[in-house]
C-alpha cells in the first residue's frame, strides 16, 4: 500500500483512550526528517485521557467524541478525518472496536499496535492471560484493523522472553519498549 507521493508526509490521525505512550512516540517519530507521516489529529473518546496533553504539548488539534453510541462517534470522527484529508489511522490504546463501515471506509490504512503475539491474546489483559498460561514468549504486534477484534493482516511482530519472576507491570515494561521500536517500523514498512 504505497500511500506516499512525493517527499509528502502522509497525512495521519491517531486514535487514543489513555496515557498515550504509544501517542508520544509516534509524536517524535513524525518530526524526524525521514518519517513517512505527518500527525494531524488526535482522536479520543475518554476526555480524562492523559495522552491529549501530548496532543497540546505538539499543537496537534485534538477532538474529544463519545463513542458510547459507536455510530455518533464515528460519525463525527469520519467528518473531521475527511476534512483533514487524513490517509492513515494509527490506533493506540484505542479502547473501541470501530464497525465494519467504517474499517471498510479506510480499508489497509487503520493500524492498531497489540500487546500480544497475535493470533494469541486477542483483547484485554494480555500479559495477565500469558503469564498465568505460562507462556514462554509474549510480545506485540502491528497489524491492519478489521472490524473483528485483533483479527486483521499482521504487518509486523516481535517477541519477548517472559521471565520466571515477570509480573504484569514487569512484563508489560518490557513489551512496552518494543512497542515503541515496532510501532514506527511497521509504519514506514506500509508507507514507504
Amino acid at each position: 500500500m504505497k500511500i506516499l507521493s512525493g517527499n509528502k508526509k502522509t497525512k495521519t490521525a491517531i486514535f487514543i483512550s489513555g496515557k498515550g505512550t504509544n501517542l508520544k512516540n509516534l509524536i517524535k517519530f513524525s518530526k524526524l526528517k525521514n518519517s513517512p507521516i505527518k500527525i494531524e489529529l488526535v482522536i479520543s473518546n475518554n476526555k480524562y485521557a492523559k495522552g491529549l496533553k501530548h496532543a497540546s504539548q505538539n499543537k496537534i488539534k485534538k477532538k474529544i467524541f463519545n463513542f458510547n453510541n459507536i455510530y455518533n462517534g464515528e460519525k463525527k470522527s469520519l467528518k473531521i478525518l475527511l476534512k483533514k484529508k487524513i490517509k492513515l489511522i494509527c490506533l493506540a490504546g484505542f479502547m473501541k472496536i470501530l464497525s465494519k463501515n467504517f474499517t471498510k471506509r479506510f480499508k489497509g490504512k487503520i493500524i492498531n499496535i497489540h500487546p500480544s503475539l497475535l493470533p494469541k491474546f486477542k483483547g484485554l489483559n494480555t500479559h495477565k492471560r500469558a503469564i498465568k498460561n505460562k507462556e514462554k514468549f509474549s510480545g506485540c504486534t502491528v497489524h491492519y484493523v478489521t472490524s473483528k477484534l485483533d483479527s486483521g493482516k499482521i504487518i509486523l511482530q516481535k517477541k519477548v522472553p517472559i521471565k520466571k519472576n515477570d509480573t504484569v507491570y514487569s512484563l508489560q515494561k518490557r513489551v512496552l519498549k518494543e512497542e515503541y521500536k515496532i510501532y514506527p517500523k511497521a509504519i514506514s514498512k506500509i508507507l514507504n
